[in-house]
């Protein structure tokens, strides 16, 4: 999903199990101030064609991303935001690209540090979240060429309590829909690579990390522990939202993300 038109041009990755489609109500708004706004599938997300079994590595799963980066023309400034699991996707695409980000939003998501390998952010959550977490989610073994991975599809008792438990009906009803089995590919080599993240690539890029403060699935806290592993990582609140912010309060979201295209050129 493109838009064209003036301004800054944001480029939008949703989180675990979710796709493009989560935007729905946020892309508009943007676009009405006048910005370009791309909402992508990461591979075998939303409606992208593949399977999860089909994608071999987190590399393959982000790829959308990185054709999109590498398809942008010199001169462009992009504005990434990313979502929860997708702030990883963000992170592999600002080392690899980092003069085209003017700044990379973290809303409620996974951010990685430089020197540290990605997985890291994943491995604290699991550390500080109950094993029941997950609740009616279904987890499960996909068979892909490179051996047996996990991945889990988020059950519907899961969206309505942790994801979607200030959003409206509608939405939670949505989500039941269109999400996909995802897989968080703890064990994949980019996701171990300590050497990973640059502080001269990634390090470079202006960060913003969105706290939302009412989120039932990521605590404030655990926000702010990756918020402090990037000493100058600015910080923006939204109180009020669930984890999926762009459904639960997406003119409140919208106003931080025009707030953060004015400042960052």
């Amino acid at each position: 999903m493109e838009g064209s038109g003036g301004g800054k041009h944001f480029i939008l990755v949703h989180g675990l199990c979710h796709g493009a489609w989560c935007w729905y109500k946020l892309a508009p708004m943007l676009r009405a101030a006048g910005h370009r706004v791309t909402a992508l599938d990461m591979a075998a997300s939303g409606a992208h064609p593949a399977r999860m079994d089909e994608v071999p590595s987190f590399e393959d799963y982000s790829q959308p991303l990185l054709d999109a980066l590498a398809a942008a023309p010199p001169g462009e400034r992009l504005v990434l935001v990313g979502h929860s699991l997708g702030g990883l996707n963000l992170a592999l695409a600002m080392e690899r690209f980092p003069r085209k980000v003017a700044a990379a939003v973290f809303l409620a998501a996974c951010m990685a540090c430089a020197g540290r390998h990605m997985g890291v952010t994943i491995e604290e959550f699991s550390r500080r979240t109950r094993s029941d977490f997950f609740m009616d989610s279904k987890s499960m073994v996909l068979n892909a060429d490179q051996g047996a991975r996990p991945a889990v599809a988020l059950g519907p008792k899961l969206l309505a309590a942790k994801l979607y438990d200030r959003s409206s009906v509608e939405d939670l009803m949505l989500a039941t829909l269109l999400v996909r089995p995802g897989c968080q590919f703890v064990d994949d080599p980019t996701m171990r690579d300590e050497a990973l993240l640059t502080d001269a690539n990634y390090g470079s890029v202006k960060k913003v990390y969105v706290v939302l403060k009412d989120d039932a699935s990521t605590s404030e806290e655990m926000q702010r522990w990756m918020v402090d592993l990037s000493p100058g990582t600015e910080a923006e609140e939204l109180a009020g939202a669930d984890h999926m912010a762009m459904c639960s309060k997406p003119r409140e979201l919208c106003d931080v993300l025009l707030r953060i295209a004015d400042k960052y050129d």
